[in-house]
């Protein structure tokens, strides 16, 4: 780890850490429930460090961290596959296609990285109880590392989480409240929670060590791809937390000079809940009003980090395109299909959004092309039912196979 100080995304004041713990106290004086955060915190290293002690043959990313690995959870953090699928990319007509699967972090999202990274700030502090607003994933990853850590992960999630993200949380050991209403009135309600009773608040952006965890993907990401920057990578985008993550390591790499480009970012968010892609694309802010999709992890009304994610999209000459439910499930099916992975809603937002790139012809044919899978399916299987047909039970007979093997086993399948 090198020395960093926090600085203010909205102003510009700096901070020393022990300053500060959440928003920038300065701006976010101007702040209200119902509009994205302002005041949000940026960690800024000594980046002339860092590239004066970061060696490739022998990486140390502890340089990049905003916690000494002293207080690192003992949780199984490992970097996750990233891989070229050849057939995925013929399927839209591009031919250089990845993924980075986070679906195979320990607890199944790439809200692992965060997690982990704010329990072991929980550690530095001293602090025992981990609180988050959730709407499912990061709920789980939470859970799962304060179990790790023999932390308390208390968490608000709207009542209508995937009930697979709530077992996992429950057999985590969380204390679970379901709140009646929306992500939002859960993240709310957990700012009161944390204001009266204490504790450390993990929620996205308010926190700014939840950028610093998300950014690892990044770094992964330009490692496994050899040192090479890629030319575009698409985020499934709610709250833009991931997004300005995945900006930070390239923002970090660069300021090191161990880079001399960005890839382009692309925000890839669901029809109905697309706050941000409206900033993006008009430069006005304003709520998703009803933000209900089959991709609950990026259904969000306002987003917490809509100014941050906005910057790092156009800063990457990147662009953002929007995608409907039954997009979403269709591209679920062609991802499963054409490489084997299982993602949930919100991650198959990215298959989604390639397709509609390439019927607009927004990238290259031969561009490299990163897709960011955030979450495995088995989050949440009753939005993968939805688009699948079961087989029917068959006598144990060879007579009775050969009568029903042509029987669907999907939506427009066979067998």
């Amino acid at each position: 780890m090198v020395e960093f100080v926090y600085k203010c995304s909205t102003c510009g004041k700096r901070y020393q850490r022990g300053a500060v713990r959440y928003l920038c106290p300065s701006c976010v004086r101007n702040y209200r429930p119902g509009i994205p955060l302002v005041g949000v915190l940026t960690a800024e290293f000594d980046y002339t460090a860092i590239r004066r002690q970061f060696k490739k043959v022998k990486p140390d990313w502890n340089l990049f961290s905003a916690v000494e690995s002293k207080f690192h959870p003992p949780y199984a953090m490992k970097a996750t596959p990233f891989f070229r699928s050849e057939a995925l990319g013929a399927e839209f007509g591009f031919s250089n296609v990845w993924i980075k699967n986070d679906g195979l972090n320990p607890s199944g999202s790439l809200k692992d990285r965060a997690s982990f990274l704010i329990v072991a700030e929980a550690n530095r502090l001293g602090e025992n109880t981990v609180v988050a607003a959730s709407t499912g994933n990061a709920a789980s990853a939470l859970a799962a590392v304060c179990a790790a850590a023999d932390k308390r992960a208390l968490i608000f999630v709207p009542e209508s989480a995937p009930k697979g993200k709530l077992v996992q949380m429950l057999l985590y050991g969380a204390r679970v409240v379901l709140v009646k209403g929306s992500y939002d009135d859960a993240f709310r309600l957990s700012l009161e929670y944390t204001a009266v009773k204490g504790g450390l608040n993990r929620n996205t952006a308010y926190h700014p060590l939840t950028i610093e965890g998300k950014k690892t993907v990044g770094l992964e990401i330009w490692q496994q791809n050899g040192w090479r920057v890629p030319d575009a990578i698409i985020v499934p985008v709610g709250d833009g937390v991931i997004l300005s993550g995945v900006a930070k390591a390239f923002h970090d790499l660069k300021a090191a000079g161990l880079i001399s480009k960005l890839p382009r970012l692309v925000c890839a968010q669901a029809e109905n809940s697309s706050a941000i892609h409206h900033y993006i694309t008009t430069g006005k802010y304003r709520n998703a009003r009803h933000p209900a999709t089959i991709a609950d992890s990026i259904s969000v009304s306002t987003p917490s980090n809509a100014h941050l994610a906005r910057k790092a999209v156009l800063e990457s000459n990147g662009f953002s395109v929007t995608v409907t439910d039954e997009e979403i499930l269709a591209a679920q099916q062609t991802l499963a299909r054409r490489t084997g992975v299982f993602a949930e809603p919100a991650a198959a937002a990215t298959v989604a959004a390639l397709k509609k790139i390439q019927a607009r012809k927004l990238l290259g044919p031969q561009k490299q092309i990163v897709l960011l899978i955030t979450g495995h399916g088995l989050k949440d299987v009753d939005a993968a039912m939805t688009n699948i047909q079961m087989p029917a039970a068959i006598e144990p007979t060879l007579a009775s196979f050969e009568k029903s093997h042509n029987c669907s086993t999907s939506k427009g399948a066979r067998l």
